[in-house]
């Protein structure tokens, strides 16, 4: 198995031209939270014409919200959410320069699309390991939508998040793969 690929955000297109799925990654530098109220406001804004209260471009967004910290901790457990929630809203993310987007499950046809025609990819984290993630997490703080609590938006400071590439820039998909992969003929 080769060694996972270190990326520093933000990323750039040969940043992510450069993967393909199953690369295991690590991921360094600033990381933005979101889930669905916050993409919801995204879109808005973006519809109304309005600047976003980030700049998106070359950034990744992690979709996640997490639980309270616990004393001496920065962060809460940060386990991630099911994705297709913001299949709405992420490409008009993606077209306006998001380069990465982190969750669980799979992506519909019309954001792979974006992905590949924007240059930007999808990464899995582990499902029910978001205590050991939020200890990657070096620093949050809001940004944006402070009213929403555990789904306002964040910007994360990370260091070396473990990550796993399930969409590419080439429209490939790993949980397509795989399922080929170890399919039995009838």
């Amino acid at each position: 198995m080769s060694p996972p690929i270190r990326l520093k955000t933000p990323l750039s297109d040969e940043d992510v031209e450069k993967l393909k799925i199953g690369d295991r990654v690590l991921i360094n530098g600033i990381v933005y939270t979101g889930r669905d109220a916050a993409h919801k406001r995204l879109f808005d804004l973006l519809k109304e014409g309005k600047d976003l209260p980030f700049d998106i471009k070359g950034q990744i967004i992690y979709y996640v919200g997490p639980t309270p910290a616990k004393p001496g901790q920065v962060f809460g457990s940060a386990g991630p959410t099911t994705s297709y929630r913001m299949d709405a809203y992420s490409p008009s993310l993606i077209e306006r320069g998001l380069k990465g987007m982190i969750g669980k499950g799979m992506r519909s046809d019309v954001v792979k699309e974006a992905m590949k025609k924007y240059k930007a990819v999808y990464f899995a984290a582990t499902g029910g390991a978001g205590a050991l993630l939020a200890k990657r997490v070096k620093k949050a703080e809001i940004v944006a939508y402070e009213d929403l609590g555990p789904e306002a938006i964040r910007r994360l400071e990370v260091e070396d998040l473990p990550v796993i590439v399930v969409n590419d820039v080439r429209g490939d998909d790993l949980y397509i793969e795989g399922e080929k992969k170890y399919r039995t003929s009838p």
